[in-house]
């Protein structure tokens, strides 16, 4: 008895509110090393009195959660979204003497700031599109008028995953240079932006698990930006995803990780801020091959949801093995199969939402076989589960083949049910066979 009680003894603390930070608790939590797991601020989904709890801390305030990770005998964070990370969370722990999964400040600039990503990118032979970097809003009006090509304007600071306008045409460019640059619809995130060429072709996602050192890249994940069918409508923080994404092959994985990820490690290790954590890369699929759109450097939203249903191996082990220096010696296990996640979102979302509309029907999704539903912007009160966010939840199929995922996630999605409540009906229609 007195064995099983150390195994399970680790307490652990996930910082972040999200759908994201519930598949992340919800994953470690199967881990038999794992006695508690605290989720700070949390979600209706990992409110309770069980393994999984709630600590009402926010996720940006650091000396609030290293206070907390002290008093509570913590012996592992886990750091789920990118503000945090910007922040330097990693590194008031790390002065603390606390364990801490995630990039440091300095490392978490290729999210941070898509200036400096850019640049890296570009003196580390990177493939990424032709880019420049502007914070005059005259000058970026007349290359943007001189421009040959179509346009992307992008936020160089964090957006929440919003500060990225692809543009139709000049006018559309225009546009977006005035609403970053002038009308500050970003506020400061957008007083750098960077225009780029807008590259052609299929978008995907590879994540991987890094030591500061070594790169152990996951199943590759398509997401599903816009928030309409069809690809149509405005960007969203990911209305699904499904992983393995079938267009990022196995021979393009590998490349992926020999000219974008190592290279990046590589790069951050030179500088002297050595990337540990989990780091996305943002592919596109181009013509003349692959290309990176940005970085990200945590897990993506709801990528995450598709990718851990999948991983075979405690997740506990390899993020003690990412904080140790040790992935090189381990190795990633996958199940068969795919899952497919469909995210349900409020009316209004991506603009404005309501907010504290009843949600039904949870518990008779995750009692379906094959799925499993994560939430995110949502509260619980009693027994009640109440809406709180743009993105309220996200079903996940897990099964044998792409098809069987798909049913049971959406099979899971009939089953709930709250006011305004919209989900797209196609996720993973585009996908490819090969």
């Amino acid at each position: 008895m007195k064995s099983e009680e150390m195994v399970s003894s680790r307490t652990i603390l996930v910082v972040g509110s999200g759908g994201r930070e519930h598949a992340l608790a919800w994953k470690l939590a199967q881990s038999p090393q794992v006695g508690q797991i605290w989720v700070a601020p949390g979600n209706g989904g990992t409110a309770g009195d069980g393994v999984i709890r709630n600590v009402a801390i926010a996720a940006e305030d650091g000396p609030a959660l290293l206070a907390f990770a002290q008093s509570h005998g913590v012996d592992l964070t886990v750091v789920g979204p990118e503000a945090p990370l910007a922040a330097g969370v990693v590194d008031l722990f790390q002065a603390a003497g606390q364990r801490i999964f995630g990039p440091t400040q300095a490392a978490a600039q290729l999210e941070s700031s898509k200036a400096f990503a850019k640049d890296f990118m570009w003196e580390t032979g990177i493939p990424t599109a032709g880019y420049v970097i502007l914070d005059d809003y005259d000058a970026a009006l007349e290359y943007v008028r001189q421009a040959e090509r179509p346009l992307v304007v992008k936020a160089s600071g964090l957006a929440a995953g919003k500060g990225v306008i692809v543009c139709d045409d000049m006018l559309h460019a225009e546009q977006a240079v005035f609403d970053l640059l002038r009308a500050r619809v970003f506020g400061e995130a957008g007083d750098v932006i960077v225009i780029e060429e807008r590259l052609a072709g299929p978008e995907v996602s590879l994540l991987a698990f890094c030591d500061g050192k070594t790169v152990a890249p996951m199943l590759p994940a398509q997401d599903h930006k816009r928030v309409a069918d069809g690809d149509r409508g405005p960007n969203t923080g990911g209305m699904g995803a499904y992983a393995p994404a079938p267009r990022l092959t196995p021979a393009l994985v590998d490349e992926a990780v020999r000219t974008v990820l190592q290279p990046a490690v590589d790069g951050m290790a030179a500088q002297g801020a050595p990337f540990v954590g989990v780091l996305y890369a943002g592919l596109m699929l181009t013509p003349a091959g692959l290309r990176v759109l940005e970085f990200n450097v945590r897990f993506g939203d709801p990528e995450t949801q598709a990718i851990l249903p999948l991983l075979e191996n405690d997740l506990l082990e390899i993020f003690d093995a990412c904080v140790d220096g040790l992935l090189a010696a381990y190795k990633l296990r996958w199940k068969p199969g795919a899952a497919v996640t469909v995210v349900a979102a409020a009316a209004g979302y991506p603009g404005a939402y309501p907010k504290g509309d009843p949600i039904t029907g949870v518990e008779a999704a995750n009692a379906l076989p094959g799925v499993q539903v994560f939430l995110a912007g949502a509260s619980r009160e009693g027994e009640r589960l109440l809406t709180q966010g743009g993105r309220v939840l996200a079903v996940t199929g897990a099964g044998a083949d792409f098809a069987e995922a798909r049913r049971r996630a959406y099979a899971g999605m009939e089953q709930i049910h709250f006011a305004g409540m919209h989900y797209r009906r196609d996720i993973g229609d585009q996908r490819a066979t090969h």
